[in-house]
């Protein structure tokens, strides 16, 4: 197991959608949310953060559009569909139980 600061398989879209329903952002911006968010103890790989969010236009969860930054640069931004947000709540619930499940097996006494 290493202890590298690389993010669950599965659990990336997620974490996307879930800033994504707070406000749009660009790219960069879900990167960065990623890792503060967590103080630093997640960080999102750029080819894994793009091939996310490409396919979570494809599925129609998110939606992408251009706009310029608060820095002047023009920058893709996406946001959250109707769709995303009932994934959301879908994978959140799962989240849910099994971070719980997980977490019942760690406290476990020997059988």
């Amino acid at each position: 197991m290493g202890t590298d600061n690389s993010i669950p398989y599965g659990t990336l879209d997620l974490l996307i959608l879930k800033l994504l329903s707070l406000e749009p952002t660009h790219g960069w911006g879900i990167s960065e949310w990623i890792q503060k968010t967590s103080a630093d103890s997640l960080r999102v790989g750029q080819g894994s953060l793009y091939a996310s969010l490409h396919r979570m236009t494809r599925e129609g969860f998110i939606k992408s559009y251009w706009q310029d930054t608060d820095a002047g640069r023009r920058a893709r931004y996406y946001a959250i569909t109707a769709t995303g947000k009932k994934q959301l709540a879908r994978e959140t619930e799962h989240w849910t139980r099994l971070t719980r499940g997980v977490g019942l097996v760690l406290a476990a006494n020997a059988v």
